[in-house]
């Protein structure tokens, strides 16, 4: 399990914003870092709007390390079309974040350690990968003994959010499908999300 789960509320205090959303996050009561000089602040140069930009998108997804990011960002730059879109893309097919969007459960982390636990399928085959990459047309489901666990029916009966129009999920099975690439656009970031700069970091 990734050493930020416990501390995954300061990544939101130390860029400023609730990066998930959630109601439990203390940056909703206090909108300034963490440590005692949180409350400094400073115009960032360009170069920290761009490690920023960089740190937002990493830390959204929860546990993808630098080297795992910068590789995304290679392939995202070799794809033809537009880089962003492309890296974008390819963090949305990650099957750790796809079960995310379907609901299946609460937050990104408890995503990764679902999927680490084998108690999702794709395609009927057990999956143990957070990394994997989904395809379109790929059915996801939760294993049939893991269907009651606490954690899913939390998760399920939330209203904290949404499942995105490009994936079709049945709720009543715990089953879902990737139906397409999402575009940027169609990604619902609960905050302000910068590719470009992410780009930009890596292309200096």
């Amino acid at each position: 399990m990734s050493k930020r789960i416990k501390s995954k509320y300061k990544i939101n205090r130390r860029l400023g914003v609730n990066l998930w959303g959630r109601p439990k996050s203390p940056l909703n009561t206090r909108e300034y870092g963490p440590g005692q000089h949180g409350q400094r602040r400073r115009k960032p140069s360009d170069y920290g709007l761009q490690l920023q930009g960089k740190q937002k998108l990493k830390g959204y997804y929860g546990n993808i390390s630098e080297k795992q990011f910068r590789r995304y960002y290679a392939e995202a730059s070799k794809t033809k079309g537009d880089t962003s879109e492309n890296l974008i893309g390819l963090l949305e097919r990650r099957l750790d974040a796809v079960v995310y969007r379907m609901k299946f459960v609460p937050t990104v982390f408890a995503a990764r350690q679902f999927v680490n636990h084998g108690h999702i399928r794709v395609n009927g085959k057990r999956v143990n990968i957070p990394s994997y990459r989904v395809r379109e047309g790929d059915v996801i489901e939760v294993r049939e003994k893991s269907r009651q666990m606490p954690l899913v029916l939390l998760a399920i009966e939330s209203t904290e959010r949404d499942v995105p129009e490009y994936m079709d999920v049945n709720f009543n099975k715990l089953q879902g499908t990737f139906v397409r690439v999402p575009k940027f656009e169609d990604v619902p970031y609960p905050v302000q999300m910068e590719p470009n700069l992410v780009i930009e970091f890596y292309s200096r």
